[in-house]
């Protein structure tokens, strides 16, 4: 049974197709103008039952940011070359409970992640101890898939896709559109929604294992995981009417202040 939950926010300065990336703003449907990470630090603080929320950085910036607006930040090394060693590195020094601890890893660039995205990865590790990860996946409408479609055709890498076994293991993933789908609902495209769910014992696995050839092609850091033949399950999560799209790119901020003024989000 989980008994202690913790969210980390993964964040970096050097971002290659954003630099800065976690603190650009977004203006809300107030017309209030907040940072990238500090809208992530509130989509964290949403979800239940979680005992602590940290912003792990190796930025002074980014920390100084995030204590300014009242939110914890720790300083992990510069060497990590994603958010999942860095989340390590944050459950390593914490000391967590292997066997009843969960670490989430909250991507930086997705404020517009809702807690039941989150609270059903917890759900799912607590119901199948068989598997160590778990992360959301969200079937696409169209409006979704045809934003992949126009991110690939202006050779932009936007957002990922999953595919999975029936009983949820996952695949792979990638950042072009799969499977293949001509539109038909018979051949579904699954968006993959930029949190996980670990135990401390796959977080520490994960830092023995080398990058693979997949993760190298790819730059998707779960795939580790995949090449070292760890079990992730991806679990299908339903929007309820609230549209998710990750801060990938500079044109994603209009797409995002967009959602966040239609659904009158401050």
């Amino acid at each position: 049974m989980v008994t202690e939950t913790i969210i980390v926010i993964p964040a970096r300065y050097r971002s290659t197709r954003f630099p800065g990336k976690p603190l650009a703003p977004l203006r809300g449907a107030d017309g209030a103008e907040r940072s990238l990470i500090r809208r992530s630090w509130d989509a964290a603080m949403a979800v239940p039952g979680v005992a602590r929320v940290v912003v792990a950085t190796d930025d002074q910036r980014i920390a100084d940011h995030v204590r300014g607006f009242g939110g914890t930040a720790l300083m992990t090394s510069p060497g990590w070359r994603n958010g999942t060693e860095r989340c390590a590195e944050v459950a390593e020094s914490l000391a967590l409970d292997p066997k009843r601890a969960i670490v989430i890893n909250l991507q930086g660039d997705a404020p517009l992640t809702p807690p039941w995205f989150v609270t059903a990865l917890i759900e799912a590790l607590d119901q199948d101890r068989s598997f160590e990860v778990a992360t959301p996946v969200l079937k696409c409408d169209a409006t979704a898939l045809a934003q992949f479609r126009a991110d690939r055709r202006a050779g932009r890498v936007g957002g990922t896709t999953a595919v999975f076994e029936s009983a949820g293991r996952a695949l792979y993933f990638s950042k072009e559109v799969i499977p293949y789908s001509d539109g038909d609902p018979a051949h579904p495209v699954f968006h993959h929604v930029g949190v996980y769910a670990y135990r401390p014992s796959a977080l520490a696995d994960y830092m023995t294992w080398r990058p693979g050839p997949l993760e190298a092609a790819e730059g998707l850091e779960q795939l580790r995981f995949l090449e070292n033949g760890a079990r992730l399950r991806c679990v299908v999560v339903e929007g309820d009417g609230r549209p998710f799209w990750e801060v990938n790119n500079p044109p994603d901020i209009a797409r995002v202040e967009q959602v966040l003024a239609s659904l009158g989000m401050p």
